[in-house]
């Protein structure tokens, strides 16, 4: 790619490239300068210039599909800040193809009146013989070489520029002016195909508005100016089909002005409408719909009546025009084929017209009577009307009627109605006839309807015998007679049924609009029970007259009306919070999709990033791919070499070797194949000149040999004249004596009619008795076969009576084994539920009873406690008695006098002596108060063994001795064991969630004056 250069120097380098021929080369620099990445960057000052000699270039040398690419990018670039450029730039575009065309115009035309070199001769032998054979004049071939090729290019800029400029809201009006500017183009033209294409594309624009809603400059049909936008560009593609009488495009183009006018928010403007109007009766007029042209006129002079400004010529025969129109419509019923099908196409029309319900024609007749249509209109159609809806004399319509229709057919805004009132008038007349006659002839019938035959305009019948016959079959088949033709006696007979199907008064053609002189038998028995009904109601009337409301029943009404209004307000009431409350979920939806669509956009870019990462990897695999190709087409051209030398050689090739390095030996092949297809073309050449040598050989003599043909085919009538004759004649004969045998033997035939009568008399009565003697046998079977059949009739039912019997007692059993078994289920269910009581109750009282022992335990356990703290309170006062006592010995001895001779007390003065029985040491009584189970193992305190006698010095133990004689106790205490005893069992208790806990075992140590020893 070359390097960006700057726009000035582009569009300068342009230009130099155009002054010395080089168009091609200014194209594809300018291209190369929009492919660039720093185009965008340019400001559109300077782009504009370049833009618009782009497209000059593009248009010069037809390269539609360049000026294309190169448009999109510059309204990518401008359509966001200057829209003024880009509709300079495609009107510059159009602008140029048209010039282009109109100049190719010009030149073909100073063509074709230079190509005559002799202004005398008429035709040269070279134009008679291209006019043979292409049949082309020299007019249409310059205007292929020359004007075509531009047209074209015309009709795809103008494709090119609707492609550019959709579906853009700032872009909405340069887009509906080209769109009109091609409605002008094919009118101009008279391009029919492209016109269709045109509407297709238009339409297909249109559809894409609400897909490209949510992007950025969208069209808003909502808004009041785009929409009035688009509706005049469809008024002009309307106007457009029907100058080029496309009628189907016309229909089409029909709808999209429904369809954007349903879309309207505001009443569109009423000349608008009197132009939607008018070309729907053109449309309507060439589909043969006689009904919705007439509703089209009636709404077209309804908006041109309020619209005003006409004068009173041309009322009167907007007036004319309409009230013939509704007079065209025909009379009778549609048939009950495919009702469903033309109910939706009614429908359908009928929308396209803004009403409500299918058109009726005598609701059209009422329509223009009430807007005072028969007095505006001409004199001719007065009488039109008056003899078709106003006098009754079908002897005398179309002789009534054929002198107007004359009149009429002579008016160029009346001429197109002839073929309609004449279709009208027969069904009138047939009508008419079917109320007054019950059979008519048909010569009759003939002559009645002679005078349409006199009136002769375009697109009318010519009403001979066979279209008439024809056209009263197919009212029969249709349903709109009930009518018998009688070939053999010439005449038709009007059947009235009595039970004929009632037709539908809302019909649009229907017969009980018609005025009838007197009621059908079918019309008759369908009314008489509601004559009848009515009769009856008038005669109650009169004899209990209706009795007023009082006023606490009118209260009560309204009460009711009040209440039920109430109800309708809560009800919209409660619709509104719906609506809302749906506003409020669609606003949630939306945030959700903005949501999901930022999570696809961000999935999509990771998807694209991996899409780079593989396109990288597959690029460095293709170049290793193509390094391996190169060196495979290397070693293929040696090969080639080798290859193409054996073959020149050999002579097969005739090609210089030289200028064989790009070929390899496929393409040696191709080209020696080539080579035998160009020998070969040539030789079918050669034949083809042989060919048309001959052929103007041939020509040549049929030019020669016209002249005797036509003497020759003269000749031939002559001669077969002749031979016509002479059989004519022959044939003549021959049924003349044909005729002749025929009545001879109808004459012997006759002679024995008198015995034929006989015969057959006699034949009647003998087989008149064997009738009756065979009915007499039939009727007494058949009285055997009824009583047979009565009996066994009776006898089913009997048979059927005991069976419903019998299940009917099979039945009440079922249902009381069934009751028993319910029983018995109750009771079992009922027992269950009473042992599972008890089982509750015993439970309960178990637990109850071991709620009591533990109580008990807890209870004697409380006991113990007591009384163990009781002791050791009682071993606490006698441990402070025996203190106090020491006390007051130690203190009486401080105060008595030693002397050496108390060293040793005497015996019976109470002096202490070892004894052999105290050897051993006292050990301390065990009073200590037993641990409680649950408690840990008692403590040591200072001075408790010494209290207890257990220890301590000998003034201690006489104390305790002392205190054990005072107390009551005669002998000492022996001393006991050193181990202390264990405490006592206890019975397994509740516990109440404690852990029993042993006490520790006391271990006996000697104390330091127990353990002395004497010296």
């Amino acid at each position: 790619m070359a390097p960006f250069s700057k726009p000035e120097t582009v569009l300068k380098q342009a230009e130099g490239l155009v002054s010395v021929g080089q168009t091609h080369a200014a194209l594809q620099s300018l291209t190369e300068m929009f492919s660039s990445k720093r185009f965008r960057a340019t400001p559109l000052a300077s782009l504009e210039p370049i833009m618009l000699r782009f497209i000059e270039l593009c248009v010069d040398l037809r390269k539609g599909r360049t000026a294309k690419e190169g448009l999109m990018q510059y309204k990518n670039i401008a359509q966001n800040s200057s829209v003024g450029s880009i509709e300079v730039v495609i009107s510059r575009f159009i602008q140029l193809s048209d010039a282009k065309v109109q100049e190719a115009q010009e030149k073909a035309d100073k063509a074709v009146a230079l190509d005559v070199d002799d202004l005398e001769a008429s035709e040269t032998p070279e134009s008679i013989l291209l006019g043979a054979v292409s049949g082309d004049q020299s007019k249409d071939r310059t205007d292929r070489a020359l004007v075509t090729p531009w047209l074209k290019f015309l009709w795809e800029s103008y494709r090119t520029a609707l492609e550019t400029l959709k579906n853009n809201a700032r872009l909405e009006t340069i887009y509906q002016q080209i769109a009109q500017q091609a409605f002008k183009f094919c009118l101009k033209h008279q391009r029919k195909v492209e016109f269709r294409r045109l509407c297709e594309t238009l339409r297909l624009h249109l559809s894409n508005v609400a897909k490209y809603g949510n992007q950025p400059h969208a069209i808003n049909l909502s808004d009041p100016e785009t929409l009035q936008r688009h509706l005049d560009t469809r008024f002009a593609q309307l106007n457009t089909s029907v100058e080029l009488e496309l009628w189907q495009e016309a229909f089409r183009s029909v709808e999209d002005v429904h369809n954007l006018l349903t879309m309207a928010k505001k009443a569109p403007r009423p000349s608008m409408m009197a132009n939607y109007y008018e070309k729907l009766t053109k449309i309507f007029l060439m589909s043969g719909n006689a009904l919705y042209h007439a509703a089209a006129w009636g709404r077209y002079y309804a908006v041109v009546t309020a619209i005003g400004g006409k004068s009173d010529e041309e009322m009167s025969r907007l007036a004319g025009q309409v009230l013939v129109s509704a007079l065209a419509v025909p009379v009778g019923i549609q048939g009950e084929e495919g009702a469903e099908e033309m109910k939706g196409k009614g429908a359908r029309l009928s929308a396209l017209l803004g009403l409500t319900k299918t058109p009726t024609r005598a609701g059209l007749l009422r329509e223009a009577l009430a807007r005072n249509i028969l007095k505006l209109s001409p004199e001719s159609v007065k009488s039109l009307y008056n003899v078709l809806e106003v006098t009754f004399d079908p002897l005398t319509l179309c002789s009534s009627v054929a002198p107007l229709l004359k009149s009429l057919a002579a008016d160029s805004s009346y001429a197109s109605y002839v073929p309609l009132l004449q279709h009208a008038l027969l069904s009138r007349l047939l009508s008419q006839l079917s109320q007054v006659y019950t059979s008519i002839k048909i010569s009759n019938l003939l002559e009645l309807v002679t005078p349409l035959r006199e009136v002769a305009v375009e697109g009318s019948g010519s009403y001979d015998n066979e279209q008439i016959e024809a056209y009263v079959m197919g009212c029969a088949r249709r349903g709109e007679l009930s009518v018998r033709v009688d070939h053999a006696a010439g005449s038709m007979t009007f059947t009235d049924s009595p039970f004929a199907a009632v037709e539908d008064p809302s019909s649009s053609t229907s017969m009980v609009n018609v005025s009838a002189v007197q009621p059908s038998t079918s019309e008759f028995i369908r009314t008489r029970l509601s004559n009848v009904a009515l009769s009856l109601h008038n005669s109650l009337t009169a004899l209990y007259p209706p009795v007023g409301l009082t006023e606490e029943e009118q209260q009560a009404r309204f009460s009711a009306l009040a209440a039920a209004a109430q109800a309708e307000r809560e009800a919209l009431q409660i619709r509104r919070s719906l609506v809302a409350r749906r506003r409020e979920l669609l606003s949630e939806l939306s945030v959700r999709k903005e949501k999901e669509e930022a999570s696809r956009r961000a999935e999509i870019l990771r998807r694209q990033q991996e899409e780079e990462a593989r396109r990288a990897a597959q690029e460095l695999r293709n170049k290793e791919v193509e390094r391996a190709r190169r060196e495979i087409e290397n070693i293929r051209a040696e090969e080639a070499k080798k290859l193409a030398q054996s073959l020149k050689e050999k002579g097969t090739l005739k090609v210089d070797i030289k200028d064989m390095e790009s070929l390899n030996p496929d393409n040696l092949m191709r080209l020696q194949v080539e080579q035998l297809e160009k020998e070969k073309k040539e030789l079918n050449e050669r034949m083809r000149v042989l060919t048309k040598r001959l052929d103007h050989v041939e020509r040549a003599y049929r030019k020669e040999e016209r002249p005797l043909l036509a003497k020759d085919y003269e000749r031939q009538q002559a001669n077969d004249r002749a031979v016509f004759e002479e059989t004519q004649k022959a044939r003549i004969q021959s049924h003349r004596t044909a005729h002749e045998q025929d009545i001879d033997t109808k004459h012997r035939l006759t002679r024995m009619l008198s015995e034929y009568s006989k015969l057959k008399d006699s034949i009647h009565a003998r087989k008149g008795a064997e009738f009756a003697k065979r009915q007499h046998d039939a009727q007494t079977k058949m009285e055997e076969e009824k009583a047979k059949r009565r009996a066994e009739v009776l006898k089913a039912r009997e048979e059927e009576r005991q069976r419903l019997e019998e299940e009917e007692r099979i039945r009440r059993e079922q249902e009381e084994e069934e009751a028993r078994l319910e029983e018995e289920r109750i009771a079992e269910a009922r027992r269950k539920e009473e042992e599972e009581e008890a089982a509750r109750a015993l439970e309960e009282e178990k637990k109850r009873e071991a709620e009591e022992r533990a109580a008990a335990t807890r209870k004697q356990r409380e006991e113990e406690r007591q009384q163990a703290m009781e002791a050791a309170r009682r071993q606490q006062e006698r441990e402070d008695e025996a203190m106090r006592r020491q006390a007051e010995r130690k203190a009486r001895g401080a105060a008595a006098p030693t002397a050496p001779a108390a060293a040793r007390p005497v015996a019976d003065a109470g002096a202490w002596r070892r004894s052999t029985a105290s050897a051993v040491p006292p050990s301390r009584v065990d009073t200590a108060t037993p641990p409680r189970s649950e408690s840990p193992a008692p403590k040591y305190r200072p001075g408790a063994l010494a209290a207890a006698g257990g220890g301590g010095s000998w003034r201690a133990r006489s104390v305790a001795k002392e205190a054990g004689v005072a107390l009551g106790d005669g002998t000492p205490a022996r001393p006991a064991s050193p181990a202390v005893a264990p405490p006592a069992k206890e019975s397994p208790k509740d516990t109440d969630g404690f852990q029993t806990v042993a006490p520790a075992p006391k271990k006996w140590g000697a104390s330091r004056l127990g353990a002395r020893r004497p010296a």
